[in-house]
């Protein structure tokens, strides 16, 4: 049998296949009013194709887990029981085609309240449909971005309750795995790294400080979230920094943590907490991290980055470099990549009965 075609089973969820769908904006929801943050058809018709298309597990873009914790005003939430019904939509049509549901929980830091990136994506005012976005420390990402607020001990805590009540709407909604968004430069990825992470108290300066909101953040989902299912965490492994920034020794450290603190995949990306940074792109360009990680702790990890093919996907998963991919790009332009994977390498997926003429 292909490996990459195997079941995974984490906790009591039993995934299909290793062929995983990671969280990528569509920036598509309303702004405001009764309705923002929550899915449209636009969103029952993306993550529903790549479900039919024989995905094993699709992870909902980031979903904010308050309205200040969009990276957008376009993103969606997860603060209110209209964005869980309307989640619920997503969730059963995914789990009714033998796909498990996952769901990404963010906070968008220092690069929250900004535009569409089709619409050039940068910041959006308190005077239209933005707000005042906050951070560790009060450094912005770059020159186009607003300067945050330094957030207070207090409001840091505010904000790990909200990450704890939207794992609780995340449950309601019908999702199996929560994801806590730690990589792109995003919030908990401004505290883990000394490059925007400057605070001289208790959440910033040592390893172990930086990544205190980090650990505090699971500890509070993993209590309201099911022992029997999983907790995923994605990580930025490295910044692709010469000077202060989080590394990848830092993640390999910070694996073996979350691992003890109830984390049971780390997925791994790299780089979006510096502008102006020089990736080395390549086929799989990424996965050497995700290959370290699951070498030196016990975590399992999913490796993401310019995969595209099905016989490299297989060679990282029969290779134990990673418990299974995570395509972007690829399931954008081929909601079907799974089932032609299968094909060509002589594994299988659930086809729709509406489809059967494909087989």
């Amino acid at each position: 049998m292909s490996a990459l075609f195997e079941p995974l089973t984490l906790r009591a969820v039993t995934i299909p296949n290793r062929v995983w769908m990671p969280p990528m904006c569509q920036y598509s929801a309303a702004p405001d009013g009764p309705e923002a943050g929550a899915p449209t058809d636009w969103h029952f018709a993306h993550y529903a194709a790549r479900a039919a298309g024989g995905t094993g597990l699709v992870i909902v873009e980031a979903t904010g887990v308050s309205p200040e914790g969009r990276i957008s005003p376009w993103d969606l939430g997860i603060w209110n029981d209209t964005q869980v019904e309307a989640l619920r939509r997503i969730t059963r049509f995914l789990v009714s085609q033998g796909t498990v549901p996952a769901i990404q929980l963010a906070h968008a830091g220092r690069k929250a309240s900004t535009g569409r990136p089709w619409e050039g994506g940068g910041p959006v005012g308190a005077d239209t449909v933005g707000w005042q976005p906050v951070a560790p420390s009060p450094v912005a990402f770059d020159e186009a971005h607003q300067t945050p607020d330094e957030l207070t001990v207090g409001q840091i805590q505010e904000i790990v309750g909200q990450f704890a009540d939207a794992a609780r709407r995340a449950l309601a909604a019908g999702f199996e795995i929560v994801e806590v968004h730690g990589a792109h430069g995003y919030l908990i990825n401004e505290f883990l790294s000394p490059h925007s992470n400057h605070r001289t108290d208790a959440y910033g300066g040592s390893y172990e400080n930086r990544t205190r909101f980090a650990l505090e953040v699971v500890d509070a989902v993993r209590a309201v979230w099911p022992e029997d299912k999983p907790v995923f965490f994605r990580v930025s492994a490295t910044e692709w920094l010469d000077g202060p920034g989080w590394t990848a020794d830092e993640t390999v450290r910070l694996a073996a943590d979350l691992h003890a603190h109830g984390v049971d995949l780390l997925d791994v990306s790299t780089g979006g907490n510096a502008s102006g940074v020089r990736i080395p792109t390549g086929p799989g360009y990424q996965v050497p991290f995700a290959a370290r990680v699951k070498a030196e702790t016990p975590m399992p990890v999913a490796a993401v980055g310019l995969i595209t093919d099905a016989e490299q996907a297989e060679k990282i998963v029969s290779n134990g470099e990673a418990d299974a991919v995570l395509l972007g790009r690829e399931l954008l332009r081929n909601p079907s990549w799974a089932r032609h994977a299968a094909r060509e390498l002589g594994g299988s997926v659930r086809v729709p009965d509406q489809y059967h003429r494909s087989v």
